[in-house]
């Protein structure tokens, strides 16, 4: 298959595109140590990832996530303090607080590496996990968990949630955050499995 010809430039490539993202900041910190255990394994290399998250964000409709704003984002657990400074910027469109668990998308050399790892993921959690795309170029493994919430909390300025609704979604969200986390810290100790 070609992308197993094209692996080590697909992992050369992608490494240099994580050092930037490194350098600039852009990668969340407690995901680094994963993405260098993974980048060390001779077949596997990571183009994406993002250690899961709770978020504040207004868009002008569910979905549009180009004209979308960040009004809060987290990746670990949130006070309701801090989500309610947030929820205080909305001014139009949707208000939404969202949880996305972590997703990891790994290069990997073989299908049978490819194989192995997204067994690895499943067996630690992350049970939506599968192979994303296979390409001439790579195949891609996508590492990603159940956990997601969505809440709908305003609309155009209005605040439509009780501050009692607000507690438990907040609540509800970190104890997604501290699950997700768990399943992160296993693969990451199970990694050298590969």
């Amino acid at each position: 298959m070609r992308f197993t010809e094209n692996f080590e430039r697909a992992k050369k490539e992608a490494l240099i595109s994580l050092e930037i993202a490194l350098r600039r900041g852009e990668v969340d910190e407690d995901i680094i140590p994963l993405l260098k255990k993974i980048n060390e394994k001779p077949n596997y290399f990571t183009t994406s990832s993002c250690s899961g998250r709770i978020s504040i964000m207004e868009m002008p409709d569910f979905g549009d996530k180009v004209n979308a704003k960040w009004l809060g984002k987290w990746h670990r657990e949130v006070s309701l303090d801090e989500v309610l400074e947030a929820i205080r910027k909305h001014r139009e469109g949707q208000l939404w607080l969202l949880v996305r668990s972590p997703i990891l998308h790994v290069g990997a050399r073989t299908l049978e590496d490819g194989i192995k790892l997204l067994n690895l993921g499943v067996s630690c959690g992350f049970k939506y996990s599968n192979i994303k795309s296979i390409s001439d170029r790579k195949l891609i493994v996508e590492i990603r968990s159940t956990e997601r919430l969505d809440a709908l909390l305003g609309e155009n300025g209005e605040i439509l949630v009780s501050d009692d609704y607000m507690r438990k979604l907040v609540e509800i969200a970190n104890a997604q955050v501290r699950r997700f986390k768990r399943k992160l810290k296993r693969f990451e100790e199970r990694i050298e499995e590969l």
